[in-house]
């Protein structure tokens, strides 16, 4: 649906994105990931036509983005951009209606969101009056009232306990099964192995690393085992060649220093210590993975 081709944009002498070159597919959520100033912002503003490339293209089904109606886009920045002196339900009229929607849809759309994002009742409350998560939930709807065939959110879960956290994530996920495509940009790796299909890592204005999350996974060798056992946690905590990540009484997630020794060898050494009840190497999590490409 979204194809990035070998685009270029500079800042005078700074190369803030340098031939990248990604897609995303209708239906799926697509993770763009990267250290603070690796030029994830930068590309999202081309993809919504904020700015222009220096080289290279961004088509949106086949379109220039450039000739693509805003409508059909939904983006929810980083930056809060509410006006905090209307009330909920003028914000969301104003924000429904510049994306083409009529003043009395964009009211009933309004109501039918508040109600399935738990926000029932706060048309009439100042945007001042809200808290940051509250904010951040207005925001999130006026993204997606008008029902746009992408949605870019950049930090969505900035503000949000986790009982709000996973009501977005619940909604996002009906977002894709309705076919609408998603890129998700935040640092909250958590928040990606639970959304994500696709992934994109952007360091120093490149993309390094990218693909399907399972593929991505497969191509890094997990160097951490899950143990529970019974037996002496002393000495599950002092076992050759590891290092403890995290540990409980009965259980330890170890991390293995030496690689020249095969989890079986590990877990032999372990049977030593304790009764093994349950041994498994640990799938490498993408926050691992995010810091072992980058670093």
């Amino acid at each position: 649906m979204l194809t990035v081709n070998n685009v270029v944009k500079r800042f005078g002498n700074h190369l803030a994105n340098d031939h990248i070159s990604l897609s995303t597919h209708s239906g799926r959520t697509f993770g763009l990931l990267g250290p603070n100033g690796a030029g994830k912002t930068t590309l999202i503003r081309m993809i919504t036509h904020i700015i222009e490339p220096d080289e290279g293209e961004l088509l949106l089904d086949g379109l220039s983005v450039a000739q693509v109606a805003h409508d059909n886009i939904g983006y929810l920045p980083e930056e809060r951009g509410l006006y905090k002196k209307l009330t909920v339900a003028e914000q969301l009229n104003y924000f429904g209606q510049l994306k083409g929607l009529s003043s009395r849809e964009a009211t009933r759309r309004t109501t039918a969101w508040l109600k399935k994002l738990d926000a029932e009742g706060w048309e009439t409350k100042k945007i001042q009056e809200l808290s940051k998560g509250m904010q951040q939930k207005v925001q999130f709807i006026s993204t997606i009232m008008h029902e746009p065939s992408l949605v870019i959110l950049d930090e969505p879960f900035s503000g949000l306990d986790p009982v709000n956290a996973q009501l977005l994530i619940d909604t996002v996920r009906e977002l894709q099964r309705n076919g609408t495509t998603v890129i998700l940009s935040t640092h909250q790796m958590d928040q990606v192995e639970k959304l994500c299909d696709d992934i994109a890592l952007i360091h120093r204005g490149k993309v390094i690393l990218s693909g399907p999350v399972r593929d991505v996974k497969a191509g890094f060798q997990s160097d951490r085992v899950l143990v529970e056992y019974d037996g002496d946690d002393r000495s599950m905590q002092s076992i050759p060649n590891t290092e403890v990540v995290t540990f409980s009484a009965g259980r330890v997630e170890l991390r293995m220093l030496d690689r020249s020794h095969s989890p079986n060898d590990l877990l032999r050494s372990m049977m030593d210590h304790a009764n093994i009840m349950k041994f498994e190497v640990a799938e490498p999590s993408l926050h691992d993975i995010f810091v072992k490409a980058v670093s």
